[in-house]
Protein backbone atom coordinates (compact mmCIF):
# COMPACT_ATOMS: atom_id res chain seq x y z
CA UNK A 1 0.00 0.00 0.00
CA UNK A 2 1.08 3.57 -0.68
CA UNK A 3 0.16 6.66 1.32
CA UNK A 4 -2.56 8.83 -0.21
CA UNK A 5 -0.50 11.86 0.64
CA UNK A 6 1.36 11.09 -2.57
CA UNK A 7 -1.85 10.86 -4.56
CA UNK A 8 -2.34 7.10 -4.39
CA UNK A 9 -4.96 4.77 -2.99
CA UNK A 10 -4.75 1.36 -1.36
CA UNK A 11 -2.23 -0.75 -3.23
CA UNK A 12 -0.85 2.13 -5.27
CA UNK A 13 -3.96 3.13 -7.23
CA UNK A 14 -3.33 6.49 -8.87
CA UNK A 15 -5.80 9.31 -8.31
CA UNK A 16 -7.36 11.42 -11.03
CA UNK A 17 -9.71 14.38 -11.38
CA UNK A 18 -12.54 14.46 -13.90
CA UNK A 19 -14.82 16.90 -15.60
CA UNK A 20 -18.54 16.99 -14.95
CA UNK A 21 -19.89 13.71 -16.32
CA UNK A 22 -22.36 11.10 -15.12
CA UNK A 23 -20.87 7.88 -13.83
CA UNK A 24 -22.17 5.81 -16.70
CA UNK A 25 -20.01 7.67 -19.21
CA UNK A 26 -16.71 5.84 -19.19
CA UNK A 27 -13.66 7.75 -20.33
CA UNK A 28 -12.29 6.68 -23.68
CA UNK A 29 -10.05 3.68 -23.34
CA UNK A 30 -10.77 3.17 -19.65
CA UNK A 31 -12.82 -0.01 -20.03
CA UNK A 32 -11.13 -2.87 -21.82
CA UNK A 33 -12.95 -4.78 -24.53
CA UNK A 34 -15.24 -7.51 -23.26
CA UNK A 35 -16.02 -5.81 -19.96
CA UNK A 36 -19.25 -4.19 -18.88
CA UNK A 37 -18.69 -0.44 -18.40
CA UNK A 38 -20.55 0.49 -15.27
CA UNK A 39 -20.11 3.69 -13.38
CA UNK A 40 -16.43 4.04 -14.02
CA UNK A 41 -16.07 7.67 -14.97
CA UNK A 42 -15.51 10.40 -12.41
CA UNK A 43 -18.01 13.05 -11.51
CA UNK A 44 -16.37 16.25 -10.50
CA UNK A 45 -15.69 19.82 -11.34
CA UNK A 46 -12.64 21.09 -13.18
CA UNK A 47 -11.72 23.00 -10.04
CA UNK A 48 -11.37 19.72 -8.12
CA UNK A 49 -14.44 20.33 -5.96
CA UNK A 50 -16.21 17.23 -7.24
CA UNK A 51 -16.00 13.53 -6.47
CA UNK A 52 -12.52 12.13 -6.88
CA UNK A 53 -12.19 8.84 -8.74
CA UNK A 54 -9.35 6.40 -8.12
CA UNK A 55 -8.67 4.24 -11.21
CA UNK A 56 -7.19 0.77 -11.06
CA UNK A 57 -3.43 0.79 -11.62
CA UNK A 58 -2.28 -2.56 -12.94
CA UNK A 59 1.33 -1.38 -12.61
CA UNK A 60 1.00 -1.95 -8.87
CA UNK A 61 -0.20 -5.53 -9.39
CA UNK A 62 1.94 -8.64 -9.36
CA UNK A 63 2.98 -9.18 -13.00
CA UNK A 64 0.62 -6.35 -14.01
CA UNK A 65 -2.52 -8.51 -13.79
CA UNK A 66 -5.97 -6.91 -13.46
CA UNK A 67 -6.54 -7.83 -9.83
CA UNK A 68 -4.90 -7.41 -6.45
CA UNK A 69 -5.39 -9.16 -3.13
CA UNK A 70 -3.86 -8.72 0.32
CA UNK A 71 -4.46 -7.67 3.92
CA UNK A 72 -6.36 -4.45 4.61
CA UNK A 73 -3.90 -3.37 7.23
CA UNK A 74 -2.65 -6.19 9.41
CA UNK A 75 0.85 -5.52 10.65
CA UNK A 76 0.73 -1.89 9.61
CA UNK A 77 -1.47 1.13 8.97
CA UNK A 78 -5.01 0.28 7.96
CA UNK A 79 -6.28 0.70 4.41
CA UNK A 80 -8.86 3.16 5.75
CA UNK A 81 -6.17 5.45 7.11
CA UNK A 82 -4.60 5.75 3.64
CA UNK A 83 -7.76 6.81 1.80
CA UNK A 84 -8.59 10.16 3.44
CA UNK A 85 -11.53 8.90 5.54
CA UNK A 86 -13.49 12.16 5.60
CA UNK A 87 -13.58 12.37 1.80
CA UNK A 88 -16.13 10.58 -0.36
CA UNK A 89 -14.70 9.11 -3.51
CA UNK A 90 -15.27 6.56 -6.23
CA UNK A 91 -13.21 3.70 -7.58
CA UNK A 92 -13.48 2.39 -11.13
CA UNK A 93 -12.89 -1.20 -10.05
CA UNK A 94 -14.54 -3.77 -7.77
CA UNK A 95 -13.57 -3.85 -4.09
CA UNK A 96 -14.46 -6.89 -1.96
CA UNK A 97 -13.54 -6.75 1.71
CA UNK A 98 -13.79 -9.83 3.94
CA UNK A 99 -13.58 -8.67 7.55
CA UNK A 100 -11.78 -10.40 10.40
CA UNK A 101 -12.53 -7.58 12.85
CA UNK A 102 -15.11 -4.89 13.49
CA UNK A 103 -17.50 -3.31 13.74
CA UNK A 104 -16.67 -0.96 10.88
CA UNK A 105 -19.10 1.62 9.51
CA UNK A 106 -18.68 2.26 5.79
CA UNK A 107 -20.87 4.61 3.74
CA UNK A 108 -21.91 3.53 0.24
CA UNK A 109 -24.32 5.70 -1.76
CA UNK A 110 -26.06 7.42 1.20
CA UNK A 111 -26.35 4.30 3.36
CA UNK A 112 -24.12 3.41 6.32
CA UNK A 113 -23.21 -0.28 6.48
CA UNK A 114 -21.87 -1.78 9.71
CA UNK A 115 -19.57 -4.69 8.96
CA UNK A 116 -18.38 -7.13 11.60
CA UNK A 117 -15.98 -10.06 11.62
CA UNK A 118 -17.13 -12.57 9.03
CA UNK A 119 -19.03 -10.04 6.92
CA UNK A 120 -18.30 -9.18 3.30
CA UNK A 121 -18.57 -5.67 1.84
CA UNK A 122 -18.77 -5.41 -1.95
CA UNK A 123 -18.20 -1.96 -3.51
CA UNK A 124 -18.88 -1.83 -7.23
CA UNK A 125 -17.30 0.53 -9.78
CA UNK A 126 -18.67 4.05 -9.67
CA UNK A 127 -20.34 3.81 -6.28
CA UNK A 128 -19.64 6.76 -4.01
CA UNK A 129 -18.26 5.62 -0.68
CA UNK A 130 -16.33 6.79 2.35
CA UNK A 131 -14.16 5.09 4.92
CA UNK A 132 -14.84 5.58 8.60
CA UNK A 133 -12.38 7.85 10.37
CA UNK A 134 -12.51 6.05 13.71
CA UNK A 135 -12.84 2.39 12.71
CA UNK A 136 -10.00 0.04 11.90
CA UNK A 137 -10.32 -2.07 8.79
CA UNK A 138 -9.01 -5.62 9.29
CA UNK A 139 -9.22 -8.57 6.97
CA UNK A 140 -8.58 -9.31 3.30
CA UNK A 141 -9.29 -6.94 0.42
CA UNK A 142 -9.69 -8.03 -3.18
CA UNK A 143 -9.74 -5.51 -6.02
CA UNK A 144 -10.56 -6.37 -9.61
CA UNK A 145 -10.28 -4.32 -12.78
CA UNK A 146 -13.22 -4.18 -15.21
CA UNK A 147 -12.28 -6.33 -18.18
CA UNK A 148 -10.12 -8.80 -16.28
CA UNK A 149 -12.77 -11.50 -16.67
CA UNK A 150 -14.60 -12.52 -19.87
CA UNK A 151 -18.04 -11.04 -20.46
CA UNK A 152 -19.73 -14.45 -19.97
CA UNK A 153 -18.34 -14.70 -16.43
CA UNK A 154 -19.18 -11.06 -15.69
CA UNK A 155 -22.81 -11.69 -16.62
CA UNK A 156 -23.07 -15.09 -14.92
CA UNK A 157 -21.74 -13.72 -11.63
CA UNK A 158 -23.83 -10.53 -11.88
CA UNK A 159 -20.87 -8.26 -11.16
CA UNK A 160 -22.79 -5.11 -12.06
CA UNK A 161 -26.03 -5.71 -10.21
CA UNK A 162 -26.08 -2.43 -8.31
CA UNK A 163 -29.49 -3.31 -6.86
CA UNK A 164 -27.99 -6.18 -4.84
CA UNK A 165 -26.96 -5.46 -1.23
CA UNK A 166 -23.30 -4.44 -0.73
CA UNK A 167 -23.10 -5.86 2.81
CA UNK A 168 -23.32 -9.65 3.02
CA UNK A 169 -23.53 -11.90 6.07
CA UNK A 170 -22.39 -15.42 5.11
CA UNK A 171 -23.27 -18.35 7.32
CA UNK A 172 -20.49 -20.49 8.86
CA UNK A 173 -20.22 -22.90 5.91
CA UNK A 174 -20.41 -20.09 3.33
CA UNK A 175 -17.80 -18.06 5.21
CA UNK A 176 -15.42 -21.00 5.38
CA UNK A 177 -15.76 -21.56 1.63
CA UNK A 178 -15.21 -17.87 0.84
CA UNK A 179 -12.14 -17.74 3.04
CA UNK A 180 -10.74 -20.88 1.42
CA UNK A 181 -11.25 -19.37 -2.04
CA UNK A 182 -9.56 -16.10 -1.06
CA UNK A 183 -6.64 -17.88 0.58
CA UNK A 184 -6.11 -19.95 -2.56
CA UNK A 185 -6.45 -16.85 -4.74
CA UNK A 186 -3.84 -15.01 -2.68
CA UNK A 187 -1.44 -17.97 -2.93
CA UNK A 188 -1.85 -18.07 -6.69
CA UNK A 189 -1.50 -14.28 -6.93
CA UNK A 190 1.94 -14.15 -5.30
CA UNK A 191 3.21 -17.34 -6.97
CA UNK A 192 4.95 -16.07 -10.07
CA UNK A 193 7.72 -18.68 -10.04
CA UNK A 194 5.94 -21.91 -10.99
CA UNK A 195 4.08 -20.81 -14.13
CA UNK A 196 4.80 -18.57 -17.12
CA UNK A 197 2.92 -15.23 -17.07
CA UNK A 198 0.14 -16.30 -19.44
CA UNK A 199 -0.70 -19.40 -17.41
CA UNK A 200 -0.37 -17.48 -14.15
CA UNK A 201 -3.01 -15.02 -15.37
CA UNK A 202 -5.26 -17.86 -16.57
CA UNK A 203 -5.07 -19.61 -13.20
CA UNK A 204 -5.90 -16.34 -11.44
CA UNK A 205 -8.96 -15.85 -13.63
CA UNK A 206 -10.23 -19.36 -12.91
CA UNK A 207 -9.60 -19.09 -9.17
CA UNK A 208 -11.20 -15.65 -9.05
CA UNK A 209 -14.22 -16.96 -10.98
CA UNK A 210 -14.77 -19.69 -8.39
CA UNK A 211 -14.79 -17.09 -5.62
CA UNK A 212 -17.15 -14.78 -7.52
CA UNK A 213 -19.67 -17.57 -8.15
CA UNK A 214 -19.86 -18.15 -4.41
CA UNK A 215 -20.09 -14.42 -3.73
CA UNK A 216 -22.84 -13.94 -6.30
CA UNK A 217 -24.80 -16.87 -4.87
CA UNK A 218 -24.56 -15.27 -1.43
CA UNK A 219 -25.62 -11.85 -2.76
CA UNK A 220 -28.61 -13.33 -4.60
CA UNK A 221 -29.72 -15.16 -1.47
CA UNK A 222 -29.33 -12.04 0.66
CA UNK A 223 -31.63 -10.20 -1.74
CA UNK A 224 -34.22 -12.98 -1.62
CA UNK A 225 -33.58 -13.92 -5.23
CA UNK A 226 -32.89 -17.19 -6.94
CA UNK A 227 -29.37 -18.54 -6.84
CA UNK A 228 -27.15 -17.55 -9.74
CA UNK A 229 -27.73 -19.85 -12.69
CA UNK A 230 -27.08 -17.57 -15.64
CA UNK A 231 -28.63 -14.13 -15.69
CA UNK A 232 -31.51 -13.28 -18.03
CA UNK A 233 -29.77 -11.93 -21.12
CA UNK A 234 -32.51 -9.40 -21.91
CA UNK A 235 -32.25 -7.82 -18.48
CA UNK A 236 -28.46 -7.90 -18.47
CA UNK A 237 -28.29 -6.15 -21.82
CA UNK A 238 -30.85 -3.58 -20.64
CA UNK A 239 -29.00 -3.01 -17.37
CA UNK A 240 -25.70 -2.46 -19.19
CA UNK A 241 -27.35 -0.10 -21.67
CA UNK A 242 -28.95 1.93 -18.88
CA UNK A 243 -25.66 2.16 -17.02
CA UNK A 244 -24.01 3.44 -20.16
CA UNK A 245 -26.75 5.80 -21.41
CA UNK A 246 -28.95 6.86 -18.46
CA UNK A 247 -27.70 10.44 -18.67
CA UNK A 248 -28.98 10.86 -22.21
CA UNK A 249 -31.72 8.25 -22.67
CA UNK A 250 -34.72 7.98 -20.33
CA UNK A 251 -37.06 6.22 -22.77
CA UNK A 252 -38.05 2.56 -22.31
CA UNK A 253 -39.10 2.31 -25.96
CA UNK A 254 -35.75 3.66 -27.13
CA UNK A 255 -33.88 1.06 -25.07
CA UNK A 256 -36.17 -1.72 -26.36
CA UNK A 257 -35.62 -0.64 -29.97
CA UNK A 258 -31.87 -0.35 -29.57
CA UNK A 259 -31.65 -3.80 -27.98
CA UNK A 260 -33.99 -5.45 -30.46
CA UNK A 261 -36.69 -6.40 -27.94
CA UNK A 262 -40.37 -5.60 -27.79
CA UNK A 263 -41.38 -3.30 -24.95
CA UNK A 264 -43.41 -6.17 -23.49
CA UNK A 265 -40.39 -8.49 -23.45
CA UNK A 266 -38.30 -5.85 -21.72
CA UNK A 267 -40.97 -5.20 -19.09
CA UNK A 268 -41.22 -8.92 -18.36
CA UNK A 269 -37.44 -9.37 -18.08
CA UNK A 270 -36.89 -6.36 -15.81
CA UNK A 271 -39.80 -7.28 -13.53
CA UNK A 272 -38.53 -10.83 -13.18
CA UNK A 273 -35.02 -9.65 -12.27
CA UNK A 274 -35.80 -6.67 -10.04
CA UNK A 275 -39.53 -6.44 -9.35
CA UNK A 276 -39.52 -3.02 -11.01
CA UNK A 277 -40.71 -1.62 -14.31
CA UNK A 278 -38.06 -0.61 -16.85
CA UNK A 279 -39.03 3.04 -16.37
CA UNK A 280 -38.66 2.72 -12.62
CA UNK A 281 -35.24 1.12 -13.09
CA UNK A 282 -34.08 3.96 -15.36
CA UNK A 283 -35.45 6.68 -13.09
CA UNK A 284 -33.85 5.15 -10.01
CA UNK A 285 -30.44 5.23 -11.70
CA UNK A 286 -30.89 8.87 -12.73
CA UNK A 287 -32.00 9.84 -9.22
CA UNK A 288 -29.02 8.07 -7.66
CA UNK A 289 -26.58 9.99 -9.84
CA UNK A 290 -28.41 13.23 -9.12
CA UNK A 291 -28.14 12.57 -5.39
CA UNK A 292 -24.43 11.84 -5.73
CA UNK A 293 -23.76 15.07 -7.58
CA UNK A 294 -25.97 17.18 -5.32
CA UNK A 295 -24.47 15.77 -2.14
CA UNK A 296 -20.82 15.43 -3.01
CA UNK A 297 -20.13 18.26 -5.44
CA UNK A 298 -20.84 21.99 -5.59
CA UNK A 299 -22.05 21.78 -9.19
CA UNK A 300 -25.08 24.13 -9.61
CA UNK A 301 -28.47 22.41 -9.72
CA UNK A 302 -29.07 23.45 -13.32
CA UNK A 303 -25.79 21.92 -14.46
CA UNK A 304 -26.54 18.72 -12.54
CA UNK A 305 -29.81 18.46 -14.44
CA UNK A 306 -28.15 19.20 -17.75
CA UNK A 307 -25.52 16.51 -17.13
CA UNK A 308 -28.33 14.01 -16.54
CA UNK A 309 -30.37 14.78 -19.64
CA UNK A 310 -32.56 17.66 -18.42
CA UNK A 311 -31.64 20.83 -20.31
CA UNK A 312 -34.47 22.65 -18.52
CA UNK A 313 -33.76 23.11 -14.81
CA UNK A 314 -37.46 23.27 -13.95
CA UNK A 315 -38.09 19.87 -15.53
CA UNK A 316 -35.18 18.38 -13.59
CA UNK A 317 -36.49 19.83 -10.32
CA UNK A 318 -39.97 18.43 -11.03
CA UNK A 319 -38.55 14.99 -11.87
CA UNK A 320 -36.40 14.90 -8.74
CA UNK A 321 -39.21 16.15 -6.48
CA UNK A 322 -41.68 13.57 -7.79
CA UNK A 323 -39.31 10.73 -6.96
CA UNK A 324 -37.78 11.92 -3.71
CA UNK A 325 -40.31 14.30 -2.19
CA UNK A 326 -37.66 17.03 -2.10
CA UNK A 327 -36.46 19.66 -4.52
CA UNK A 328 -32.80 19.33 -5.57
CA UNK A 329 -31.92 22.46 -3.61
CA UNK A 330 -33.61 21.19 -0.44
CA UNK A 331 -32.01 17.77 -0.80
CA UNK A 332 -28.58 19.41 -1.11
CA UNK A 333 -29.26 21.58 1.93
CA UNK A 334 -30.29 18.58 4.02
CA UNK A 335 -27.17 16.65 2.99
CA UNK A 336 -24.78 19.52 3.70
Amino acid sequence: MVDTGTGTYGYGFQTSEGEIAPAGSAPAGSVPAGSVPAGSAPVGSPSGAGIQTFPFDARASVSGVGMQIGPMGEGGPTWQSRAVPERVHRVDFHVVMLFTGGPVTHMIDFADHEARAGDVLWIRPGQVHRFSRTDEYRGTVLTMQPGFLPRAIVEATELYRYDLPPLLHPGPAQLAALRHCLEQLEREYVDTATLPPSLHTAVLRHTLTAFLYRLAHLAAGSAGRRAVAGADSAFERFRAAVERDFATNHSVSAYADALGYSRRTLVRAVRAATGETPKGFIDKRVVLEAKRMLSHTDVPVGRVGAALGFPDAANFSKFFHQRTGLTPALFRAEMS
